[in-house]
């Protein structure tokens, strides 16, 4: 089997682009993650975010550029990178006719584990109580909150998250936000997606921002705000004062 590479960040990237025939969907995007950070990567639709996610996360297939994650190649390292990662994408991928319970043991067999890290995930994210229900009949919160759980069965290094409290009312978004601190403070790397620009400041140790497809800026929000003259402002102003575009 082939070893990871002996480097410190979690995530590295140099010129990653991807087309889809005449459009550049993601233009040459470099930048780097370390281990335990909260990474904010925040655009308008369509900027190329989900696009991004597809590639460090081996679904997609780069059209220039590398990228490691883990230290592993996205292109030729999958087996080994998949193990290695968590996603939790925007659309809620489960099986709706299992219960809560089953759909993560179904996951623990694939990778191998003991029902018991089943019911470990179960409490940490408040559904043991609903563990023998159908997510037909969850509500949208709890459907997000299983797949979190499903993601980190494997105890990942790197969890990805697109958009992981859209739509959910305050309370649900409150709690899953302080399961993402949590999370770093175990040493997970979160790569985080949202259009909650204060989400992102409350949660995010370093931000990038693209537009179009390219890198904007990247830095601590508090960098942002003194660099854009607006240190009295939310990222919110700073995301619309660099790209000119609202965030939907």
């Amino acid at each position: 089997m082939k070893q990871k590479d002996d480097l410190s960040a979690a995530i590295a990237v140099q010129g990653l682009t991807r087309h889809f025939g005449d459009l550049c969907a993601v233009d040459q995007l470099t930048f780097t993650v370390m281990p335990g950070e909260i990474f904010g990567f925040l655009g308008p639709n369509g900027a190329g975010k989900t696009t991004t996610i597809k590639m460090l996360t081996g679904q997609l297939r780069p059209s220039a550029g590398t990228a490691k994650v883990c230290g592993f190649d996205v292109v030729t390292d999958r087996r080994q990178l998949m193990p290695a990662i968590g996603v939790v994408f925007e659309y809620q991928n489960v099986y709706e006719r299992l219960t809560a319970r089953e759909n993560l043991r179904f996951s623990a067999r694939l990778y191998g584990l003991k029902q018991q890290r089943v019911e470990e995930l179960l409490a940490q994210v408040g559904l043991l109580e609903a563990a023998d229900r159908q997510p037909r009949h969850f509500s949208h919160g709890m459907k997000q909150r299983l797949l979190i759980a499903r993601a980190l069965l494997h105890r990942p290094r790197v969890l990805f998250l697109d958009e992981p409290t859209k739509g959910l009312d305050p309370a649900v978004s409150r709690d899953i936000r302080h399961f993402i601190l949590d999370l770093k403070q175990q040493g997970v790397t979160v790569f985080l997606t949202t259009h909650y620009m204060e989400e992102a400041e409350r949660l995010c140790n370093r931000v990038a921002i693209i537009n179009r497809g390219q890198m904007i800026t990247l830095d601590k929000p508090e960098n942002l705000k003194q660099q854009t003259g607006l240190e009295d402002g939310s990222l919110e102003d700073v995301f619309l004062e660099l790209t000119g575009r609202s965030l939907v």
